[in-house]
């Protein structure tokens, strides 16, 4: 009896244990759950400087400049400006890197079935009132998959990667968490 009672006391010291840092881990620093935007709040326009080109593949930078104007339209409370003296902050940067791969090749010929494009970029993103940089030389990478045998060609591999690291770098402009 006296047995039972001692396990029974020490099962009962162990749930409360339990309880108390469960309750207790879901407090201190972190911020849980919040309501809050993802984007500063003081922030109200944006001007997208046309992205610099330090690859051989042509015309991608023109691909990203639009596809980033229209993610931050779409995705942001943030409005893209077309004067730079109107703006609030300032995002530019250059595609450093253009590498092409094959992925799947057709196994009697040897001829590429699928490729794919991965673009690296370097963001800056400099708030013009202060002359904070929001993001300083932050380096993005996004790849696309094509194949020229469903009439896929590089051109369309460029313009996927290009919209995909415009979804990148719209990340990079959310609030840490």
């Amino acid at each position: 009896m006296k047995n039972r009672l001692h396990k029974s006391y020490f099962v009962a010291i162990g749930i409360i244990s339990a309880v108390l840092l469960t309750a207790l881990s879901g407090c201190g620093e972190s911020r849980g759950y919040t309501t809050e935007s993802l984007f500063d709040e003081q922030i109200t326009s944006v001007y997208v400087e046309m992205f610099d080109n330090r690859t051989f593949e042509r015309g991608v930078e023109y691909e990203l400049t639009d596809a980033l104007a229209k993610r931050i339209e779409a995705a942001t409370p943030y409005k893209i400006v077309s004067s730079r003296d109107r703006a609030d902050t300032v995002i530019s940067g250059y595609i450093s890197n253009e590498q092409k791969a094959v992925l799947t090749a057709e196994r009697q010929t040897g001829r590429p079935m699928e490729k794919e494009i991965t673009l690296t970029a370097v963001v800056n993103w400099k708030n013009i009132r202060n002359g904070k940089m929001l993001i300083d030389n932050k380096q993005v990478v996004a790849a696309a998959s094509f194949s020229e045998w469903q009439q896929q060609g590089t051109a369309y591999g460029s313009a996927l990667a290009a919209n995909k690291l415009a979804k990148g770098i719209v990340e990079l402009m959310e609030n840490p968490w």
